[in-house]
């Protein structure tokens, strides 16, 4: 990505076609406008790992969606860490853009790609070596053992894709344009879903079919994306010369990004403890959970936009000096967030067989998808108040309390508990699901004490505008 954006990017302050300046106008249906692309982009990227899932589930066998399961949620923590550390990314451009020096934005992509690249280098080596031991240390069940260990070879080999993916996403956030993203993943969706039916339905390839697709759907997207990028014009001038190794931009980003990245990571930990625990229970409970979880993610999606649509806008405000309307924000986004909450968790907790059956087939599969799904019915009410104060807290710079927050919660309640859960006999999915809505709970307590004593630190402090620097 050398020359890419010098053709029509000559004007620096120039406003990018989509690009969204949430300072000033009305707060809510901005903030809903931006939001919506990014939920239909996490519904298809949720339609395109959950396609892995329902396709091997009709053409293959329980170890081979136990595979999928396991190997994704692997998959799935790589990405998440990525994912999180962009955020340092959207956050520090958002707010120069706020502060009016959206001439500085080149700075930060060029130092964000060289960071991301070394990064995506040393994940990828990981990723081919350790694949053995992540299965086993999974406790992948014998039958699925041996392709978990393929499939996370196959997507550990697509890593820099994943990573380009992701950090595309993250500078487009900052920038207030949700609808490049969206293009994004419509187009790995396609290519995932036309991988999967050639790969899996049409050779019979299962797991490793399904991470084949997955690769191929990542590379088709980036390739696509950029293509699509060096015909925009940006807020701000992009050369080769904006590649460059600048230690304070660098720090930057990784300092408002880490913290995001530790939480999610250390988070999807927590899960894969639980997916440990569920599969030294059984292939059947451990497939019944792994399609569980994939109904999860599209159950989550409306608070999973407010979240990455909060941070872009609040870090917008807090740099232009408005906190006023970053609350009036976090205020319209519970209340909205919520209202889709209460439906899904109804569907959840009581036709959760039917979402199952479209990931499996096997009776006892869908059984254990159902019973596990009901304590997720819980979560969607909580996840609408936490998702949104946790984006908030992002767009303020205040990273580090996320991480602590993610933290005490994943091991301090919900790996505990589950582990409890799965020592009941008899073995309840519904018991050890509980574990999530357990920590949702201590975590939103966390947030509502750090926000009030934020907003009491305020009333004795002048409204300055939070730049970082």
């Amino acid at each position: 990505m050398s020359d890419f954006f010098e053709e029509r990017q000559k004007k620096g302050d120039a406003k990018m076609e989509n690009t969204n300046h949430f300072t000033r106008g009305k707060v809510l249906s901005p903030l809903i406008r931006f939001a919506l692309p990014i939920l239909f982009a996490i519904f298809l990227q949720t339609m395109y790992g959950a396609v892995d899932m329902l396709i091997v589930g009709q053409f293959s066998h329980a170890g081979e969606v136990s595979a999928v399961s396991t190997g994704s949620w692997i998959m799935q923590t790589v990405t998440s860490f990525i994912t999180g550390l962009a955020m340092g990314t959207t956050v520090l451009l958002g707010n120069r853009i706020g502060a009016g020096k959206a001439q500085e934005g080149g700075r930060v992509v060029g130092a964000s790609i060289l960071l991301f690249l070394a990064i995506g280098a040393v994940l990828t080596v990981a990723l081919e070596l350790f694949a053995v031991p992540f299965a086993r240390m999974m406790q992948a069940p014998p039958e699925a053992f041996d392709s978990t260990v393929q499939y996370v070879r196959i997507c550990g080999a697509g890593t820099l894709f994943i990573i380009a993916f992701n950090v595309l996403g993250g500078v487009f956030r900052g920038i207030g344009n949700a609808k490049l993203p969206l293009i994004s993943v419509a187009i790995a969706c396609v290519a995932n879903i036309a991988g999967d039916l050639l790969l899996v339905g049409g050779l019979g390839w299962g797991a490793a079919g399904a991470a084949a697709a997955t690769v191929f759907a990542q590379a088709v997207s980036v390739v696509i994306s950029i293509l699509i990028i060096r015909r925009m014009e940006l807020p701000f001038s992009f050369s080769r010369q904006e590649f460059r190794w600048e230690k304070h931009t660098v720090g930057q980003v990784v300092r408002l990004g880490l913290p995001i990245a530790t939480q999610d990571l250390l988070v999807c930990i927590s899960f894969l403890a639980i997916t440990a625990i569920v599969n030294a229970l059984g292939v059947i409970p451990s497939a019944g959970v792994g399609v569980a979880e994939k109904i999860c993610g599209f159950v989550l999606m409306v608070p999973s936009a407010y979240m990455q649509a909060m941070s872009a806008f609040v870090a917008q405000n807090m740099g232009a000096g408005r906190p006023d309307r970053a609350k009036k924000a976090l205020i319209g986004a519970i209340g909205t967030s919520l209202a889709v909450g209460v439906i899904l968790s109804y569907f959840s907790f009581f036709h959760g067989g039917l979402l199952a059956q479209l990931f499996a087939r096997d009776a006892t599969v869908i059984a254990a998808a159902a019973e596990y799904l009901k304590a997720y019915a819980v979560d969607c009410l909580l996840v609408s108040f936490l998702f949104c104060i946790m984006g908030y807290f992002n767009g303020c710079g205040r990273t580090a309390f996320v991480m602590i927050q993610g933290i005490a919660g994943a091991f301090l309640v919900r790996i505990p508990v589950s582990w409890m859960m799965s020592r009941v006999q008899p073995v309840s999915l519904f018991g050890v699901g509980l574990a999530t809505p357990a920590s949702t709970v201590v975590q939103l307590l966390l947030c509502a004490g750090y926000f009030v004593w934020m907003h009491h630190r305020e009333k004795k402090m002048p409204a300055v505008p939070f730049v970082v620097e």
